[in-house]
């Protein structure tokens, strides 16, 4: 394990003014985006979108690094350059998704936990060569009635913990993503409590597994209202919650924290991550506070692209335009005139 190299690299995927680009859909996953666009959902359809994300001029502006599925990883673009290449020549970091999506949890009703340790070691190696810095590991924690489970947590955050070790000893970040979802009809103090046990425990274990945390990323959901609560917290309490939480739960040794967007729209969201840091410049905290979105980076480019590839410079613009008001908000900067 190169720490320097792992602390190099962690720095650099939360640069200041910069995020990270989730483009680590699973075949299935991106299937469903398509199909909401009547899009068939061939490999040549999947490299051309993504190709036309990645070749975006001036993303680099704001966007640090990209989280690739395997298909991406290994593709070529049309014109034979490797994909990986087309992000590292313009200084983006590649990373790659190496968990195999979540099953039902052994007797733990309507909890999941994640698939994927056995044979990581050999792919994490096989992935540093092919040119990936970091990597990406999704645990998933469901808010219900008597849910979490402290087994379910305890579960997910072993498995975290194991895969970070065995990611550092490969050379590559762990970017560690425990998602509390946002699922259901909660009050935001459920999602803090929730969320709460969740990073505790995720901090124990990556402490028993030896990990250096200078040399991970977190990528956490926000303190939110459930999708369908009769009444949603506002953005001022969203940031004041996520910031207690995190404050009480993740050492100061984390390299920053990328916040997923979890299945909020594009507004909310980048309106939740302004204002955590609005908050956080005004109190002080030890981490930078980044985002890593997929749905919101990808769902106006996916519109405006619509499987036509003529409308690419289009689909461009959309996607530039996300990812300069994506970065307007991680700087605490952003102003709703910014999304039009």
């Amino acid at each position: 394990m190169d720490i320097n190299q792992l602390q190099s690299t962690a720095h650099a995927m939360v640069a200041p003014g910069k995020g990270i680009l989730a483009a680590d859909e699973s075949t299935g996953t991106i299937k469903r985006r398509f199909d909401s666009i009547n899009v068939e959902c061939t490999e040549e359809n999947r490299r051309n979108y993504r190709e036309m994300l990645f070749r975006t001029d001036g993303a680099n502006e704001y966007i640090s690094g990209v989280i690739l599925y395997d298909e991406t990883l290994r593709q070529k673009g049309a014109d034979g350059t490797p994909l990986v290449k087309v992000l590292q020549d313009q200084g983006i970091i590649p990373g790659i998704k190496v968990d195999m999506s979540t099953n039902p949890l052994a007797n733990a009703k309507g909890e999941l936990i994640t698939d994927g340790l056995d044979g990581l070691r050999a792919r994490l190696q096989e992935y540093y060569e092919l040119g990936a810095k970091f990597a990406k590991w999704r645990a998933v924690i469901t808010i219900g009635h008597g849910l979490p489970s402290q087994y379910c947590i305890d579960a997910n955050a072993h498995l975290l913990a194991r895969y970070a070790a065995l990611c550092q000893e490969a050379n590559l970040v762990p970017m560690v993503e425990p998602e509390v979802l946002m699922d259901g009809t909660h009050i935001i103090e459920k999602c803090y409590e929730a969320t709460e046990a969740t990073l505790r425990q995720v901090y124990y274990e990556l402490g028993q597994q030896r990990v250096d945390l200078s040399g991970t990323i977190l990528k956490p959901n926000m303190v939110l209202s459930g999708k369908e609560a009769s009444s949603r917290a506002s953005a001022a309490e969203v940031a004041e919650k996520t910031i207690a939480c995190f404050r009480n739960t993740v050492p100061a040794a984390v390299a920053g924290i990328a916040f997923l967007s979890g299945g909020q729209g594009d507004e909310e969201a980048t309106s939740n991550l302004d204002a955590i840091n609005r908050k956080a410049s005004e109190i002080g905290v030890p981490w930078q506070l980044s985002f890593s979105f997929g749905r919101g980076l990808q769902a106006a480019p996916l519109a405006a692209w619509g499987g036509d590839d003529s409308k690419f410079d289009e689909a461009k613009q959309a996607y530039y335009h996300r990812a300069k008001v994506t970065s307007a908000a991680r700087m605490g900067q952003y102003t709703s005139d910014m999304a039009k």
